[in-house]
């Protein structure tokens, strides 16, 4: 297993990320990117026998000799010249690495070099002290590099630095610091802040034209696209020094409507991050390690502690706390993407942000709601579009900061029926879910209130998506938005094929709805509950009545299908976390159902159908495109609802779905989601892996 894979370093509400962890010029200091920055990170120490400095492998050699700078195990025909490089790589063979949630440690030889992301809770702006949030929301990561000269009679150099990627902006020598602080900048947006009295800042060409450098007025060369921060290590101590990975953006940062980093309101500059975060520095630390522990359980084995790690990481890297007319709006941005609040997202994310921060998810829900919601009608398949639809939601709010205008995504298109059609009726279906979630875990029975007309909007939609005949309802989605034109909407697994891509009598799509209903039924006064009841039952009939004789269920049923998929089990998820457990028992109201979802299952987790041959999960017979947070999503519903333990379930395949991680083509970018046969070709440096969460409330 290969320690060298790309990690989110994150801020909370920054959408930044100190990324790093694969070799070469692969990681660095992003601001609002979809992928990392591909900066040189210089972090290392000067040898105790010679003049020459030993690096971690994060860098590319400067004069071309890429492999002397990251794998200096491999010898080549260049040995000799590699030999004279001042600045040459630690062996890979001395390097270690202590990966945890808000921790990440790397050690060589004399170098210790720890990054800590220590904020996991994003306290609410409507009710948290200015000082709570000052502290949370800080733009920095804070970074410890510890040398060991103890034993060594002489001097030696530490230095941590950075070639920042772009030409927009210059590196320089950050200015007006607090006397005792030195920094280094990428213009005003991204920097390197450090406390130690041990520290000079410098500028220059090359990594290796500072580290040689021998007149100190050279330092400040402003031609130089490098900086550091070189420290001096006395003789036989073991000396630690603070740094502080600043981050920050002022004014507008985003278009087609005005907002600013929320932060700050707090923060004046890049300059009082960094000093902020140092003075804190203690606080922080203990605050990660209190996280690293608040991630561990005891049922965990190491390839979900490794997943779930990963991907909360991620996660963080993702989102961005903007201030809109002065009130918080929180958004998390679709990876690689970029796309704003994707519904088909927060929905999956909603479980990590109920446990963490349940205020983000009534934060997302009122915006829907506000601006992202509209009425349609709807159509039968190739008929026009003259029956009443209802209310919904669009797919999402922006894209790449640019916030979309009333009523519209960024993503969506008119007349299709395939990728970038409409979602409307899982947008809407995803609504329900979230604010009934929301509702049932948080006892917020004020914002019920408030928003009781909407749920009841939502119930009327369902129903007319349905069939508009009451006496023809059975209780799945039949009919298409008027937003597709002579087209059909599609669902959120809008790559693959008819089995998981097409909304319309998708199994997927219909046990959501039925959880939906149940939802509903619940939240509801008599009248309307007794209406959504009636859905309930029928819905549970419809599918229960397309099970095969050979016990599974079409992926699109009545309409002569022959792929079978993994996620007709997704939606049991619901019921269960709202606490309804008896509605998903195999003993319970809804038996039937529940049994003919686990058979289903069952009977598709095999090799040949649903499972490859390494054990990974394959989420649909007839498409090779898998997506792990999905994956993570099925194996909680498969082991803790309906109570499927197996080797198949549990440790084989997380093993399995690790190992897609670790392949060479995937440690670029971080955790990633869509796999072609465990390779990622899509949704890359992304945030939707924190269902994995569901694991940690497994008995």
């Amino acid at each position: 297993m290969t320690i060298f894979y790309n990690a989110f370093h994150s801020p909370l509400g920054a959408h930044s990320s100190f990324t790093l962890g694969c070799k070469g010029k692969t990681g660095g200091l992003g601001l609002e990117l979809g992928g990392p920055a591909c900066e040189n990170i210089y972090i290392g120490v000067a040898n105790r026998e010679d003049n020459k400095f030993l690096a971690l492998p994060f860098f590319e050699c400067e004069d071309g000799l890429e492999s002397s700078r990251y794998d200096h195990d491999d010898k080549s025909e260049n040995d000799e010249q590699q030999e004279d490089n001042l600045l040459q790589s630690f062996n890979t063979s001395d390097i270690i690495r202590d990966f945890s949630v808000c921790t990440d440690t790397w050690r060589a030889q004399d170098l210790k070099f720890s990054i800590i992301s220590s904020s996991l809770i994003a306290p609410d702006p409507n009710v948290a002290s200015e000082a709570e949030q000052e502290f949370s929301y800080c733009p920095a990561v804070l970074t410890e590099i510890e040398i060991d000269n103890s034993g060594c009679n002489r001097e030696r150099k530490a230095f941590f630095g950075y070639q920042g990627n772009g030409t927009t902006d210059s590196m320089n020598i950050v200015r007006n610091l607090p006397e005792g602080y030195y920094g280094v900048a990428k213009g005003r947006s991204t920097a390197l802040i450090t406390d130690s009295k041990y520290a000079v800042s410098a500028q220059g060409f090359g990594a290796e034209d500072l580290l040689k450098e021998k007149i100190v007025q050279n330092y400040k060369f402003g031609l130089g696209g490098t900086a550091m921060l070189i420290f001096s290590v006395p003789a036989d101590t073991i000396a630690k020094f603070n740094v502080s990975v600043c981050f920050y953006r002022a004014g507008i940062v985003t278009s087609g409507e005005e907002t600013s980093y929320w932060y700050t309101r707090f923060f004046d500059s890049i300059n009082s991050v960094g000093v902020f975060a140092l003075e804190n520095f203690d606080e922080y630390k203990a605050l990660a390690e209190k996280g690293n522990k608040s991630f561990q359980a005891e049922h965990f084995n190491d390839a979900q502690i490794f997943q779930l790690t990963h991907a909360a990481r991620s996660y963080y890297g993702s989102t961005q706390l903007l201030n809109w007319d002065d009130k918080p709006f929180w958004v998390v941005n679709e990876g690689e993407y970029r796309m704003m609040n994707t519904f088909d997202l927060t929905v999956d994310q909603l479980f990590f942000e109920m446990k963490m921060n349940p205020w983000t998810v009534k934060n997302e829900l009122d915006m829907f709601v506000s601006r992202y919601s509209y009425t349609d009608k709807v159509h039968f398949p190739g008929e026009e579009n003259l029956c009443e639809g209802g209310l919904s939601f669009t797919h999402d709010m922006g894209r790449c900061n640019h916030i979309s205008r009333l009523e519209y995504s960024t993503y969506e298109l008119f007349g299709l029926d395939g990728c970038f059609s409409h979602m409307t009726h899982e947008q809407l279906v995803n609504w329900v879910l979230c604010a009934s979630v929301y509702v049932k875990q948080t006892g917020d029975d004020a914002w019920l209130r408030d928003n009781l007309d909407i749920f009841e909007k939502c119930l009327d939609s369902m129903l007319n998506r349905d069939n508009p005949d009451p006496t023809k309802r059975n209780g799945v989605m039949g009919l298409d938005s008027s937003r597709t034109l002579d087209g059909a909407e599609i669902t959120t697994y809008d790559s693959l094929d008819e089995s998981l891509g097409q909304a319309r009598n998708n199994v997927y799509i219909a046990v959501k709805s039925w959880a939906a209903y149940l939802a509903l039924e619940s939240l509801l006064d008599e009248k309307l509950a007794t209406v959504a009841k009636k859905q309930v039952d029928m819905a549970a009939e419809t599918i229960v009545a397309a099970v095969g004789d050979n016990g599974m269920i079409p992926a699109i049923i009545g309409e002569d299908c022959e792929s079978v998929i993994i996620p007709s089990i997704e939606g049991l998820v619901f019921p269960y976390v709202m606490g309804m457990k008896d509605k998903v028992s195999s003993t319970g109201e809804y038996a039937e159902l529940i049994v003919a979802l686990k058979n289903h299952f069952e009977a598709v987790l095999v090799k040949g159908i649903c499972l490859y041959d390494d054990n990974g999960w394959k989420l649909s017979s007839t498409a090779d495109n898998s997506w792990l947070s999905k994956i993570y999503l099925c194996q909680f519903v498969a082991r803790e609802v309906l109570n499927i333990k197996t080797p198949e379930t549990g440790l084989i395949a997380d093993t399995a779905h690790m190992n897609w991680l670790l392949k060479d083509e995937n440690l670029f970018f971080a955790w990633s989601d869509q796999m072609t046969s465990g390779v990622a070709h899509g949704s890359k440096y992304y945030p939707r892996g924190v269902t994995s969460i569901l694991w940690m409330s497994e008995k």
